[in-house]
């Protein structure tokens, strides 16, 4: 298949053919020790296809309040933190441009759980894989309201993985 626009059929089918080109091992923080996973990144001629697959998020017991988390690229190169802040050594969101939240390059679509798993993928091309490799994604516990500045008041990191180089 060609780098045009595809259906999803076609789409599914490229991916299944290719090596990913940058991957991020996905690790709960310690309140979170469950969550496991892995995003990885696929680069096109026209963007990078984004798939995620996370295993061990919370579960949500109200129906009126579903499990979705949000997701996103920080421009931190460690899942290291504090106390307050488990993984606060991974930065920020990615926002090489200085664009307000949502338009950042690291801002992504939501993780929807299904009884403490999600799958997930987008096509962007807000950034290049190189352009993101050593840096994190992280997955909070709330989802993005892409609206309130800086981050979309999206509550705690619960997870984090840096992304590595997997080929060129």
């Amino acid at each position: 298949m060609s780098d045009s626009i595809c259906t999803a059929d076609a789409c599914f089918a490229w991916l299944s053919a290719r090596t990913p080109n940058g991957a991020a091992l996905i690790h709960g923080s310690d309140a979170f020790p469950d969550i496991e996973g892995q995003v990885l990144f696929y680069q096109r001629r026209d963007g990078v296809f984004v798939v995620a697959q996370i295993t061990g998020l919370p579960i949500e017991q109200d129906s009126c309040d579903p499990a979705i988390f949000a997701m996103h690229i920080h421009d931190g190169d460690s899942c290291t933190g504090n106390e307050t802040d488990p993984f606060a050594d991974a930065g920020t969101h990615d926002n090489p441009k200085d664009c307000p939240h949502p338009s950042h390059a690291g801002d992504l679509p939501p993780l929807f759980g299904n009884d403490g798993y999600a799958w997930g993928a987008v096509f962007t091309n807000r950034f290049a894989v190189s352009d993101v490799i050593g840096k994190t994604v992280i997955i909070h516990r709330q989802p993005d309201d892409f609206t309130t500045q800086p981050a979309g008041n999206a509550g705690a990191k619960i997870a984090c993985g840096v992304i590595s180089n997997i080929h060129s």
